[in-house]
């Protein structure tokens, strides 16, 4: 009897990196079944819809069979245990991250004591990287064309085409 395990990357992705796409190909490699899960948050002002940031994330991710993107909204635990996961993947880019991750970890082991969070390290050539970080250089007029998928890079383009450099 075959046991598949599965793991859910949860985010915002407003929008997809390729620091994510890198987090997701790694955990990818590791579990039978990845959800990548953009988390539907009323309370912050997202650039992009959840249904632009799934197209998004399945553009990028496409090249990787085992994966799925799907959206939720609530507690991290509860669509966990919807998707029948144990495991919560999260990306650390610097020591700084890990402070906040370790909090939310602390907190959804309070909530689900049968769910783990594990970390996995960007690439260095990721670790400044950050969907605010990409939209803010894009504002400005700065190049981001290695920071994103091109499809993301072409969005990115219709949505402030003033800025487009």
């Amino acid at each position: 009897m075959s046991h598949t395990i599965k793991a859910v990357y949860p985010g915002s992705f407003d929008p997809i990196t390729n620091g994510h796409i890198y987090i997701a190909e790694r955990a990818a490699g590791l579990f039978d079944e990845l959800t990548v899960s953009i988390l539907i948050n009323p309370e912050k002002r997202a650039t992009f819809s959840v249904d632009e940031r799934k197209t998004m994330a399945i553009e990028a991710l496409s090249h990787l069979p085992n994966v799925k993107v799907d959206s939720f909204t609530g507690l991290l635990v509860d669509f966990l245990r919807q998707e029948r996961s144990r495991i919560i993947i999260r990306g650390l880019r610097a020591l700084s991250d890990f402070e906040y991750e370790f909090q939310l970890a602390q907190m959804n082991r309070q909530l689900a004591p049968e769910i783990e969070t594990l970390f996995i390290v960007t690439d260095a050539r990721y670790s400044y990287l950050s969907s605010h970080a990409v939209k803010d250089i894009f504002n400005f007029g700065g190049p981001v064309q290695e920071m994103v998928p091109p499809g993301v890079y072409r969005r990115l383009r219709e949505r402030f085409p003033r800025f487009d450099k």
